[in-house]
């Protein structure tokens, strides 16, 4: 089954604009997000193919609105029972 974030070969979702000196972080929040993500895989907490899989089950409208760094989080959130977790 299809997912929201295989979009391969689709068509509508315009170019892709890279932007010219795009710092590696927008936000302070994002370098963390990344930080904990980076932590919790190397402890064990989850494997990348478990966090990759928490990013695509995201509902499409949340998938579709969130930034990239949102999906991470909110992926964290499910893989530890965080505040979009199961148990939060």
């Amino acid at each position: 089954m299809s997912r929201v974030n295989d979009v391969g070969g689709q068509t509508g979702f315009g170019p892709v604009v890279p932007e010219e000196n795009e710092p590696v972080f927008h936000a302070d929040w994002e370098a963390r997000v990344y930080a904990l993500n980076v932590s919790l895989v190397r402890r064990g907490v989850y494997s990348l193919d478990e966090f990759r899989d928490a990013v695509e089950r995201m509902p499409p409208q949340e998938y579709l609105a969130a930034s990239y760094y949102e999906r991470w989080l909110h992926a964290i959130e499910e893989l530890t029972g965080g505040a979009g977790g199961a148990d939060g």
